[in-house]
């Protein structure tokens, strides 16, 4: 896998074999939560619909289903969930990637941007599978699926990654500073998303003074615009898709700058300190 006996010359070769390693490492990343990679992905596949059931469960002992867009009450649930849940994911995997001091780091051609990027599309190929198997099957066992624009609707998706992503490369280039404060503020974090990423109801329906509590998040523009797609007869006023992105790309500057700093000044003696 890391053997390298002849460095490639040109940029195609090098290009390939660069997408080879990132490969490996994206089959090495998603077998990390079980040995079996059917496992892992049914795992993630049973969280899924763990969350639709308990929210679907909770809106119709609550009331709410009144509160919900006039369509398919599951994509309803669905596109908050999906959304939710692919950005999590992003920011563990990446946050939790292999740091310059960690010993795959030791394999000559192993750098931490192939740790990185594979571990950013393993979390998005489990979670884009998982969505695939989803709504194929509810498809075919519940009623037939309808979404109004499905190509927008997983670019909302694919931005709702790219910004946990982004997040998460500036928490790995803090955790070898502030390692007990990265964890705690990621289990925060990923907890208080649970509110404030919208999933649960419309930004549409918020009062000013209850917008202005989720305006700041990106998740939250990310989750109504993929609404919006996804249904004919909802049009968000409140939020926009450029925010995300611009965030995204602000966080990704910052984590590169970050993680390029801390590159050059890690130590594998930091584990042993701390």
């Amino acid at each position: 896998m890391f053997q390298s006996r002849r460095k490639p010359t040109g940029s195609f070769a090098s290009a390939a074999a660069m997408a080879e390693l990132i490969y490996h490492s994206v089959v090495r990343s998603v077998r990390k939560q079980h040995n079996n990679a059917f496992v892992a992905i049914f795992m993630n596949m049973m969280q899924a619909v763990m969350f639709v059931g308990a929210f679907y469960i909770m809106f119709s002992v609550l009331g709410l289903r009144r509160s919900a867009v006039r369509g398919d009450f599951l994509i309803y649930i669905m596109s908050g969930i999906f959304l939710y849940m692919t950005h999590s994911k992003a920011v563990g995997a990446v946050s939790g990637s292999e740091g310059p001091a960690s010993p795959m780091m030791q394999h000559a051609p192993m750098t931490t941007v192939i740790a990185i990027t594979s571990a950013a599309m393993g979390a998005l190929y489990i979670q884009v599978l998982s969505l695939c198997v989803i709504l194929a099957a509810y498809h075919v066992a519940f009623a037939p699926l309808q979404i109004e624009q499905p190509i927008a609707a997983f670019g909302m998706l694919l931005i709702a990654w790219f910004t946990g992503c982004a997040l998460g490369m500036v928490l790995l280039a803090l955790k070898p500073w502030f390692p007990t404060f990265v964890g705690l503020f990621s289990t925060i974090y990923q907890r208080a998303n649970m509110i404030a990423s919208g999933k649960m109801f419309l930004a549409n329906t918020l009062p000013s003074f209850m917008l202005a509590m989720f305006d700041w998040n990106p998740l939250f523009h990310a989750i109504d615009q993929a609404r919006g797609f996804a249904f004919i007869n909802y049009n968000p006023r409140y939020s926009n898709w450029e925010y995300p992105l611009w965030v995204g790309l602000v966080l990704l500057m910052i984590g590169l700058m970050g993680e390029f700093y801390t590159r050059k000044h890690a130590s594998i003696s930091w584990n042993a300190r701390r």
